[in-house]
């Protein structure tokens, strides 16, 4: 009957770990983004010759991410219910709990970076030399796509118009997919850091204005790369 007991104990202490797992996915925007990138990584990972320390370095930067992100969410919930007033020092804790969330993403940021980079180069390369050949008009066929790809979104998602409102944000992905295009015409960094900097203003003008969160114009900005890579290669 002990045996049981410590069996049943254990069962339960996996189960209440794996609905924690599970809150934190379905409650935190920033932990479904955290798994989203994750399991891109991972799947990405078996298409290069990673080593076994590459792999564990890549497999511990990810956990880092995401258990901090875990304890970023249990403490506040903790203060939550400690604190159903506002105090600063409840500001100061949560502020300090998602500072290192935020680092870890930075240290995520620069591991990827160092371990695909030499990687990704011949490939990029080739990728870029096809591109800068193509015809100036794939650039309005760019367009015409990702508006029309935002309008079905939206339409699935039943949310706002199609100028207005809803997931994706239509006037974030079109902007990064023109300045995606126009990046992969010239070689002169001012001007594609430029057309990238009037794009991330334009996303941050629609969060500012409440028209749609800062998931719906990532969302609308990475759709506005994505499709505008992909047809210039194809194209």
């Amino acid at each position: 009957m002990g045996d049981d007991m410590k069996i049943k104990k254990f069962t339960d202490s996996f189960n209440h770990a794996i609905e924690g797992i599970i809150y934190t996915i379905k409650t935190q925007r920033n932990m479904k983004i955290h798994m989203a990138v994750a399991i891109i990584v991972l799947l990405l990972s078996l298409f290069f010759d990673l080593t076994k320390v590459e792999m564990l370095i890549l497999f511990i930067t990810i956990t880092l991410v995401i258990v901090l992100e875990m304890i970023n969410t249990a403490i506040e919930a903790t203060i939550d219910v400690l604190a159903n007033y506002y105090h600063p020092l409840a500001k100061i804790a949560k502020n300090v709990a998602a500072g290192a969330v935020l680092i870890a993403a930075i240290n995520a940021l620069v591991v990827g970076y160092l371990l695909f980079l030499d990687k990704l180069r011949p490939i990029t390369k080739n990728v870029l030399i096809k591109i800068k050949q193509s015809d100036s008009t794939v650039f309005f066929i760019c367009l015409i796509l990702v508006v029309l790809v935002t309008i079905i979104v939206k339409a699935i998602y039943g949310e706002g118009t199609p100028l207005k409102g809803g997931m994706p944000s239509g006037h974030s992905a079109i902007a990064f997919s023109s300045a995606t295009a126009i990046s992969l015409f010239t070689e002169d960094i001012l001007i594609i850091t430029l057309c990238y900097f009037l794009a991330f203003l334009v996303a941050q003008s629609r969060v500012e204005a409440k028209i749609h969160s800062l998931f719906e114009t990532t969302v609308g900005a990475l759709l506005g790369i994505l499709i505008t890579i992909i047809i210039f290669k194809l194209l």
